[in-house]
């Protein structure tokens, strides 16, 4: 890391002086040094970075060598289209840290051949492509996913659970993604389409910070739900120490968090933490070469949370009442930003992020003895952490806080019963009436919990589907549906608005204009009542809201990586950060500051 931050500073003061080291007199005809000359810089660059010439001397001979590289490199891709790329391989399969890996090739091949040409080149058995933060797809080109000349590709590893399962789909479906990522996206795909009509299917449902359920349009609750679910999964393998395969999902979740809009990104710091959470594998993995996308992501999850949290935080301050929690988030998006500048040559602004860093560090790292006497209050160890950082380390407040917090959570699990139990005896009414449990069950949740209103929606459906049996083939003739096509709906909505009416187009075309040419759910998927007491076989599902073995695994496997506590993601020990804060102040001590 000293090296990339030399390296930065000298570039600096070359481009300041205009200096370009792949030209006379700094490189020779043969791609050699000229050495008087380099080591006149060397001499002259020594003082003002604060390093001896040997080492300031080593430094631009490497920044030499890279750029005669990148020359040669400019002029065989105008010349012959070979493009030369620059590898960030796992840790474990450098041979020499210190040297930069390239490869050359076309960009108008498949990204797979390329990772054939890496994986046998490197002795590396599956690997996949990242570029900027995003997967490269292995059926498509180079140049159709964005890769240029002298484009950064990290290679990362895929799991043996991965390899596996990436075996497989090579031979059935020809598809290079791997089992977890597959599991996990079914998995919360399932539950993303479960809105909780059912009686005893799990579901999950986006609520605020105070546990409100949040009303968002179906499909921008699907991606949120597959990004949270993602994002879940990899924050469970950051715990765990797998980086490469955490970095995997967590690229997953910024995908579908990219399908949701602007003001739900800005009204939630979910996707500030997922930003803060992908530059840590960074970190972790030795990648902070990918500098400009770390950048992006840092410059992304500060603008999130101010947003999110108001200018001073006052926004967080009036949800909450505290801000203590929030600012480990803080803590370590300051880190990193100290860290991204200091690999920039920029010591001035890693000192005073650092300075930040440490200020909010000696007002996070918690007593011990007071830890240790809420445990003994019956509090449990994240409970003491919390509570103590919400409170500023005010023993007595944090007692209090908590028992507050817990007394919260118990009205709310309260709540729910209830609901439950009145849905439950809504239910028991209608199927009284002759309506099958399924049905009842989803007209209660479309009205909203109203028995009432849910009792007139299947009414209305019974008569809707009756004057259907009763002339199927007459009401949806298609004389009648080409008429609703030539008024521009489709032919799925039309069909089904002739269904409804029987057969009265005036009143199909009313229907669909009511409805902007949709119709609700509530009209089409409740059955007539039943005189038995069996289930009603025409109420479909869609197919990954079923409860097959396979899905119900799926679901269960998936939910286990979601914590049980709202507030997991704030329990951070600070012992990771407590590592790269100490080594930010040697790197920082070894010289003396020197403004950029």
């Amino acid at each position: 890391m000293a090296e990339l931050n030399t390296e930065a500073k000298l570039k600096m003061h070359l481009k300041q002086e205009k200096i370009q080291l792949w030209n006379p007199p700094y490189t020779e005809d043969n791609n050699q040094p000229g050495a008087k000359h380099m080591q006149e810089l060397a001499e002259r660059y020594a003082p003002l970075v604060c390093l001896p010439v040997q080492e300031v001397g080593g430094a631009l001979e490497a920044i030499r060598v890279q750029a005669v590289k990148r020359g040669k490199g400019n002029k065989t891709f105008k010349e012959t289209s070979m493009a030369t790329l620059e590898l960030l391989l796992p840790r474990d399969s450098k041979k020499d840290p210190k040297t930069k890996n390239h490869l050359e090739t076309r960009l108008d091949v498949l990204v797979q051949e390329v990772v054939d040409r890496i994986a046998e080149e490197f002795r590396l058995k599956h690997i996949k492509l990242i570029l900027n933060g995003k997967t490269l797809c292995a059926d498509q080109r180079l140049d159709e996913q964005g890769v240029k000349n002298h484009s950064k590709v990290m290679v990362l590893k895929v799991s043996d659970t991965e390899l596996r399962q990436q075996a497989r789909e090579e031979e059935e479906k020809k598809k290079n993604q791997n089992e977890s990522l597959q599991r996990t996206e079914k998995g919360f795909q399932i539950l993303s389409e479960r809105d909780g009509s059912e009686e005893t299917s799990p579901f999950l449902e986006i609520a605020d910070q105070r546990g409100n359920p949040l009303k968002i349009p179906h499909m921008e609750k699907k991606a949120l739900i597959l990004a949270m679910g993602f994002h879940e999964k990899g924050r469970s393998l950051m715990k765990k120490k797998q980086f490469e395969n955490a970095l995997c999902h967590l690229l997953q979740a910024d995908q579908q968090f990219s399908k949701c809009g602007s003001a739900l990104l800005g009204s939630v710091d979910n996707f500030a933490v997922l930003q803060l959470d992908i530059v840590w594998c960074y970190r972790a993995l030795e990648a902070l070469s990918c500098l400009d996308d770390g950048k992006s992501r840092l410059q992304q999850a500060e603008d999130c949370f101010l947003k999110c949290y108001g200018e001073q935080q006052q926004r967080l301050l009036m949800i909450k009442g505290n801000t203590g929690r929030e600012e480990v988030l803080f803590l370590r998006l300051y880190l990193l930003q100290s860290l991204l500048s200091y690999i920039e040559g920029n010591d001035a602004q890693a000192r005073h992020q650092l300075s930040k860093v440490e200020s909010l560090y000696s007002r996070l790292c918690l007593d011990s003895e007071k830890m240790a006497q809420l445990m003994a209050l019956g509090f449990n160890e994240r409970e003491a952490r919390l509570g103590l950082r919400a409170c500023q380390g005010d023993l007595q407040e944090a007692a209090i806080h908590i028992s507050n917090q817990r007394q919260e959570r118990d009205e709310l699990k309260h709540r729910e019963r209830q609901k439950r139990s009145r849905k439950m005896e809504g239910i028991s009414t209608l199927t009284e009436l002759g309506f099958s449990r399924r049905d009842a069950a989803r007209a209660l949740h479309h009205a909203d919990g109203d028995v009432d209103r849910a009792y007139q929606i299947l009414l209305d459906s019974s008569r809707a589907a009756q004057l259907t049996n009763n002339n199927t083939e007459g009401v949806v003739s298609p004389e009648r549906v080409e008429q609703l096509l030539y008024l521009g709906f489709d032919r799925e909505a039309s069909e089904a608005a002739l269904r409804l009416t029987g057969g009265d187009v005036q009143s199909a075309t009313q229907l669909l204009l009511d409805n902007q040419g949709v119709l609700p759910p509530e009209l089409l998927s409740v059955s007539p009542p039943s005189s038995s007491s069996s289930p009603s076989p025409t109420s479909e599902e869609p197919s990954t809201s079923s409860n097959s073995t396979d899905d119900r695994e799926l679901v269960n496997e998936v939910l286990e990586d979601i914590s049980r506590h709202e507030e997991d993601y704030l329990d951070l020990t600070l012992e990771e950060e407590s590592e790269l804060i100490a080594t930010m102040k040697t790197y920082l001590s070894q010289r003396p500051t020197h403004t950029v």
